[in-house]
């Protein structure tokens, strides 16, 4: 944790001695006067909260905690844009399951966090409200698509955050910016009230500043939802003691590296596992190889049936003149939508049409299949799989101008997503004072297995 990062129970010692309604206000400021654009939107309606909180009427968990809310989860009353054109005005009538949630632990809203437009992109460059800067070097991207999320944590404009994840949308940021975010397994987050981009992919979930914030927002986030059908209905609670005596095996994967500034501090990470005393084993994950190209195909596919919606005529932007519905229906399409949405609405048009929906879309799902074959396997042998997060540190802004250079950055998360299986980016060690993540991956909802390793893993990396 760098000294700019608040915890939780920093804020908590802090509520001690002052006033929550000043603390909001000065964080408020604080993020108003910021050059790292990590927020689309403030809650004004967040000072009124805090001094519910001064008056003793709020309780609950995360009673007075601030807790910053990805600009694609739903808040009842405040706008909800997706960092879209098409969505510039959107202010939902209700709020998603998990602010419901967090409203009822006592937390305050403090505002939503900038994104890649519709989660599309790993830079958060796609945004209609401009680029989320790195703290660690304002000259670099955040990551994306939860940019936001995670460069407010890592300056102190926030002290949690919620993401969402399709494919290291969580995990991403966290490794670029230092702090820890989690991708949880599918269904144990519901997704009521999340905006889709590819609904059997993407999970909402926790970053913080340290390991036991994540693992108390997730116990806040987590558990049973009959309005999102593929919730489990499984609640989390975090057992910190979990693995106290226990030798693991800790499974690398073969097929996730990164370069050399990445592999050098991955490979410190792995030392400094041995020597809490757990064994390592190389496992080999043969589907990865083509993990990329099916995770890509199948979440354009998705985008475009989701996005067709976004019509011009319920919400969001419009025309004042309508000729005829395909023209005016293209038009408010090809003004409310970036370059990057359009491109993935295209290609996954085309993927699912007469003619290659066999040839694209159904390969994709089969190499799915592989690809969770592949993870049941290895979890045979491991207890636990570890890998980097990225495969190289934070991009300079601009330098992915590729399409395809973006979408090779993550060939290391997006396996998970294809699995479903819960997947936590721990900072490790930095190199060229920029910080690198480790990715700790479990079987089906053993998040507290992953916690409780990151917990141990994370305080002999801040003994070091």
């Amino acid at each position: 944790m760098t000294s700019h990062q608040i915890s939780i129970a920093e804020w908590r010692e802090r509520l001690k001695s002052e006033k929550a309604e000043d603390l909001i206000m000065e964080l408020i400021e604080r993020i108003e006067r910021s050059k790292y654009n990590a927020f689309i939107s403030i809650n004004k309606d967040a000072i009124e909260r805090a001094g519910e909180f001064d008056r003793g009427k709020v309780n609950g968990k995360l009673a007075g905690i601030p807790v910053a809310v990805k600009d694609n989860i739903s808040t009842g009353g405040l706008l909800t844009t997706c960092g879209s054109k098409i969505l510039y005005d959107y202010i939902p009538p209700f709020d998603a399951h998990v602010v419901e949630r967090l409203k009822s632990e006592g937390a305050i809203i403090i505002g939503k966090t900038n994104m890649d437009e519709f989660g599309m992109g790993t830079t958060t460059e796609t945004s209609y409200f401009g680029v989320v800067r790195n703290p660690h070097d304002p000259e670099r991207v955040a990551g994306g698509s939860s940019g936001g999320s995670a460069a407010c944590l890592s300056v102190g404009e926030g002290v949690i955050s919620l993401g969402s994840d399709t494919g290291g949308s969580i995990r991403c940021p966290s490794s670029f910016c230092g702090v820890v975010g989690l991708k949880p397994t599918y269904g144990l987050v519901s997704r009521y009230g999340l905006i889709p981009y590819a609904n059997s992919l993407e999970q909402i979930g926790p970053l913080a500043t340290c390991v036991d914030d994540l693992a108390l927002l997730l116990e806040v986030i987590a558990g049973k939802d009959q309005r999102d059908s593929t919730n489990s209905g499984k609640e989390f609670v975090f057992d910190p003691e979990l693995l106290n005596g226990k030798k693991l095996t800790v499974g690398i994967i073969r097929e996730m590296s990164g370069n050399d500034d990445v592999m050098s501090s991955f490979n410190e990470a792995v030392e400094v596992i041995k020597s809490l005393g757990h064994s390592i084993k190389e496992v080999s994950m043969p589907s990865f190889k083509y993990a990329l190209a099916a995770y890509y195909i199948i979440a354009m596919s998705e985008a475009s049936s989701n996005l067709a919606r976004y019509d011009g005529v319920r919400y969001g932007h419009t025309l004042e003149q309508i000729t005829s519905w395909n023209k005016f229906f293209s038009a408010v399409r090809a003004e409310g939508f970036g370059d990057e949405v359009k491109r993935r609405i295209m290609l996954g048009s085309y993927a699912l049409s007469a003619g290659y929906y066999g040839k694209y879309y159904l390969k994709a799902l089969k190499v799915r299949t592989l690809v969770i074959r592949d993870f049941k396997r290895a979890f045979k042998e491991c207890n636990l799989l570890i890998s980097p997060t990225m495969p190289a540190l934070a991009f300079k802004i601009g330098e992915l101008a590729d399409p395809l250079t973006m979408y090779k950055a993550d060939v290391n998360t997006v396996p998970i997503n294809l699995a479903g299986v819960p997947s936590l980016s721990l900072p490790i060690f930095e190199r060229k004072r920029l910080p690198v993540g480790m990715q700790i991956i479990g079987n089906y909802f053993e998040e507290n297995s992953i916690i409780a390793f990151a917990r141990k893993v994370e305080a002999e990396i801040n003994e070091i």
